[in-house]
């Protein structure tokens, strides 16, 4: 444990930051699952609602810094894959 007070309040900034990261990507992977179970349900309307919803969490993650721009783009770009191929099939 740090002695000197600005590192104290410095391990107390960064648990409240890892916490409050921990919390986006949480949410940024629940929206990929929503568009997943609705892909594997093959209900193309609720995927594409699920899809409008997380892209917009995704950019929000991406312009926040939790993840990578490119990471954000290829998580879209693999959804959005899923819902044309289940267009496809349908």
């Amino acid at each position: 444990m740090p002695n000197i007070t600005s590192a104290k309040k410095r391990v107390r900034q960064s648990e409240k930051r890892r916490m409050h990261n921990k919390n986006l990507r949480s949410r940024l992977r629940t929206q990929i699952k929503g568009v997943l179970k609705a892909v594997e349900a093959k209900d193309r309307d609720a995927a594409v609602a699920a899809y409008q919803t997380a892209v917009s969490v995704i950019d929000s993650t991406a312009d926040k810094g939790i993840i990578h721009k490119n990471k954000a783009a290829r998580h879209k770009s693999r959804l959005n894959a899923h819902i044309r191929a289940l267009a496809q099939t349908a």
